[in-house]
């Protein structure tokens, strides 16, 4: 081959490599394919980003069970750090198979009414504009599932109902839900109707949005779809009971964090080790929605129904659980009566009044929902920082981990067990001065820092 030849080839291939050099880098920065999507499409509401939530019974809240009496207890939450305030639901309850003398607040008669227990539909607005004066916001619950046998749209829609093979209404299936009825949500008529039932109360009543009840029952495109339509009339907060990561996508701000309830039970009640709970804060961190919302608790009516009591679930490590809740990733829910210590489960088909005469925990609440509306590490989703585990030597015993944003730095030590410990951090990266949350008392982390913790007892360091 001549030079003039050599000289061609070797052309002809740098002008390829080039080309394909270039046809890397277009590929790797253009090509929409391999951009990483954030999986939440939905917008949170603006006050949503540092929110707390507070559960109401309404009907054991107060003697007279109605939402007058109720709105005197407003001021007290309020200055607890409550942010939302969820009523369960406040519709007419069905007669036919009830259950108990008052019947569940779940078999829903009419979804347009107020149960007259509790009052008028203008007793309910003056609640809604009343938190809202305040600077709370109202969710309520939602029944989308079911509904009582006496229900009109039994009647006046039979085809909406799922049938037994027989061909009669049935109970969701599986479930010994005897009071209700099962919906179809491959019917177009009951999508319509119930979706524009919920826009009814967002639009004429103002409400805030929604807690839903087994929203996992319910085919996922009905919330997208219903979504849009409450976001078109302002924009709401969707709680989803429920515990999915397909719901957030487009329909719900927050679901159930039961998992977390399962593993702090399984150290707290039944004496398992610490492993199954880190295990659960590292697949929050890698496979989550970062700005997905969960909803950390201790105590819901649901877990009161079904274990006892917060106390006979977390027994000593009661309070270490509620730290745990108010700093890990989620926003933390208050059980109406837990703040009171409540100590039994209530009933949920009879009239069984709280006790409000003690309130063992409400400063607890108070101080953790404070430094979670000014420390922007604690907010919520990824307006929050993620959970960074700071390893110790006691991991059987000890969580110890750090969350930072924007220049805010919370750090939870947890002696999460029936023993005293001391515990060497491995904190290098955390190096700095900081304050106690409870104490307010000064400290310093080296890089290699000997801590020293009774049984169930915690730190939070702040900055």
């Amino acid at each position: 081959m001549n030079i003039l030849c050599k000289a061609a080839v070797s052309l002809l291939l740098i002008t390829l490599l080039g080309c394909n050099t270039s046809a890397k880098k277009e590929t790797a920065t253009d090509d929409s394919r391999y951009q990483p999507h954030e999986y939440v499409e939905l917008k949170h509401p603006e006050w949503s980003k540092n929110a707390t939530i507070y559960e109401v019974n309404v009907r054991q809240f107060t003697p007279e069970g109605t939402f007058k009496a109720f709105e005197a207890h407003l001021p007290r939450l309020k200055a607890m750090g409550v942010d939302i305030i969820w009523l369960m639901p406040i519709h007419p309850i069905g007669v036919e198979k009830r259950k108990g003398t008052l019947g569940s607040y779940y078999s829903v008669k009419d979804y347009y009414g107020v149960n007259p227990e509790f009052g008028t539909k203008e007793d309910f607005k003056a609640l809604v504009n009343k938190i809202h004066s305040m600077g709370m916001h109202m969710i309520v619950d939602w029944v989308a599932n079911h509904s009582s046998w006496d229900n009109p749209l039994a009647k006046e829609h039979p085809d909406w109902y799922s049938k037994t093979p027989e061909g009669h209404f049935q109970p969701t299936p599986w479930y010994d839900w005897d009071d209700v009825i099962d919906f179809d949500y491959e019917q177009p008529g009951l999508r319509k109707y119930m979706t524009q039932a919920l826009v009814y109360w967002v639009k004429d009543l103002d409400i805030d949005g929604y807690r839903c009840d087994t929203a996992g029952f319910v085919p996922t495109d009905f919330w997208d779809n219903a979504r849009v339509e409450m976001d078109a009339v302002k924009p709401v907060f969707m709680l989803g009971e429920w515990e999915s990561r397909d719901l957030h996508k487009k329909a719900f701000d927050m679901t159930y964090s039961w998992t977390l309830w399962d593993k702090m039970a399984a150290v707290t009640r039944d004496h398992k080790p610490l492993g199954g709970l880190i295990e659960y804060m590292a697949h929050d961190v890698s496979t989550f929605p970062r700005d997905g919302y969960r909803m950390v608790f201790t105590d819901n009516h649901d877990m009161n129904s079904w274990n006892g009591n917060q106390k006979a679930n977390f027994g000593a490590g009661l309070e270490a659980s509620m730290v745990l809740c108010g700093t890990i990733n989620g926003m933390p829910l208050v059980y109406g009566g837990q703040e009171a210590g409540l100590d039994r489960s209530l009933k949920f088909f009879d009239k069984d009044l709280i006790d409000w005469s003690k309130m063992p925990y409400e400063s607890l609440f108070k101080t953790l929902f404070d430094l979670k509306h000014k420390n922007h590490a604690l907010w919520n989703g990824k307006q929050g920082g993620v959970m960074i585990r700071i390893f110790n030597d006691k991991p059987e015993q000890v969580i110890s981990f750090s969350r930072t944003k924007d220049n805010n730095q919370v750090i939870p030590i947890i002696n999460y067990s029936d023993k005293p410990v001391t515990v060497t951090l491995n904190s290098q990266y955390q190096k700095g001065k900081y304050k106690e949350l409870f104490s307010n008392t000064d400290y310093e982390l080296k890089g290699d820092d000997v801590i020293t913790l009774a049984p169930w007892k915690y730190l939070v360091l702040v900055k």
